[in-house]
């Protein structure tokens, strides 16, 4: 009924998502053989991809055909499903473990990352990058951070444990899970958007277009998880950075009216990238933790692979809002414009909007421009993962081995 209700409400659902994901896959480790892990993290993975790829497509013909309720109501028989299923699959604990939660950790990250959520997505727009605001910002990031290390250190079960940072494949599981989360997330947002305000399809069909990625990311999560114990981690963690970055390049240069094949094939040669990285990193992170630390270690790379994902869209909005910012400057449109339009990405609404009529090709042009310029800039960043896999060292577990144990 309001905008606080919705944003309280998603907040309860993405505890449960928080909760879901870190025990997910941490259970295949209690579950499987070491050998048998990275094929099920492919399976995961894969599963994953599915979901990511699907709720577009499904919201595209809820929103097209149904009201926007549906795109919540049809969760709750999937969850119902999923419960049972795992009430009747999973197997019991013969001894359960009174739990020390870390509060204060947990206090001191969300007070972390909401300020940097906050400088991230208001900066330039509610605030100058470069002045009061801006500065107390950063100084609180910095001193909740310093808190942070302070308290977990200290915590006699944190929840994200610096020790675990002691571990070489740890560290640069998280950089890569970190980036994950920032490409994945930043990158298909804006792919969509720029389908829909640019190229003028409908949502409906941009979510057809982005199961393309989906088939990408299904094919090398599949693939990675079944062949990492014989062919090694690097050629994967190598291969997905540089097949990420070459689908991002694409989009960084898409033409003005593109056929179906090029964002189809471009979307794919993303979505291969992807799939390279999340099964295989999992598979890694799994196979080098202790037995009594997997669960907290698969939960703090889990972690930062969502606050790349939150800060994803953040990190993609501010770099766009500021092309277009500084985009505006150079289109000449007279003061009365200048002053009253938007001057971040809420300037695609005013496409082909009546009294725009004008304005609104040079408007669109700057709009795209702005988002091939991010593809252009997270092609970059992602590119530069291909060192952070050339020196992973993840654990590849015998057949031999496992079967003598």
């Amino acid at each position: 009924t309001s905008m606080e209700m919705l944003i309280v409400s998603r907040a309860f659902q993405g505890l449960g998502g928080g909760i879901l994901i870190p025990v997910v896959t941490a259970s295949v480790g209690d579950l499987y053989a070491p050998e048998d892990r990275p094929k099920m993290q492919g399976v995961l993975s894969a599963a994953f991809g599915i979901g990511t790829g699907a709720g577009p497509l499904v919201g595209g013909y809820i929103a097209e055909y149904m009201s926007w309720h549906w795109a919540f109501f049809i969760n709750v028989p999937l969850a119902i499903i999923a419960f049972v299923l795992a009430v009747k699959g999973f197997p019991s604990v013969s001894e359960v473990e009174k739990p020390k939660i870390d509060y204060k950790g947990v206090a001191v990250l969300t007070v972390l990352l909401t300020d940097l959520l906050i400088w991230l997505t208001q900066g330039g727009k509610d605030f100058e990058w470069i002045g009061v605001e801006s500065f107390l910002m950063v100084v609180i990031a910095v001193a909740m951070l310093v808190l942070f290390v302070f308290v977990e250190r200290r915590a006699e079960d944190p929840i994200l444990s610096p020790e675990l940072f002691h571990n070489p494949t740890i560290r640069l599981s998280c950089i890569m899970m970190f980036v994950f989360g920032v490409a994945m997330i930043g990158a298909t947002t804006y792919v969509s958007m720029y389908a829909i305000k640019v190229l003028g399809y409908d949502t409906l069909t941009a979510g057809e277009y982005a199961m393309a990625m989906v088939v990408g990311m299904i094919v090398t999560s599949m693939l990675g998880g079944s062949t990492v114990n014989r062919i090694g981690y690097r050629i994967w963690l190598v291969l997905g950075p540089i097949f990420a970055s070459i689908g991002l390049f694409l989009m960084a240069f898409v033409p003005d009216d593109p056929s179906w094949l090029y964002l189809v094939t471009l979307l794919f040669i993303f979505g291969l990238g992807l799939g390279c990285l999340m099964s295989v990193v999992t598979a890694g992170v799994q196979n080098c933790a202790n037995d009594d630390d997997m669960g907290m270690t698969l939960s703090s790379v889990n972690l930062v692979r969502s606050i790349g994902a939150t800060s994803g869209t953040a990190i993609f909005t501010m770099i766009i809002n500021r092309q277009i910012d500084s985009g505006l400057i150079d289109l000449g449109l007279p003061d009365y414009i200048y002053d009253v339009i938007p001057h971040d990405t809420g300037i695609a609404e005013l496409i082909g909007l009546p009294g725009f009529e004008m304005f609104s090709p040079a408007i669109k042009n700057l709009f795209a421009d702005s988002l091939q310029y991010s593809f252009g800039v997270a092609a970059v960043i992602v590119l530069l993962l291909v060192f952070v896999g050339a020196f992973y060292k993840g654990v590849k577990i015998p057949s031999k081995q496992v079967s003598e144990e």
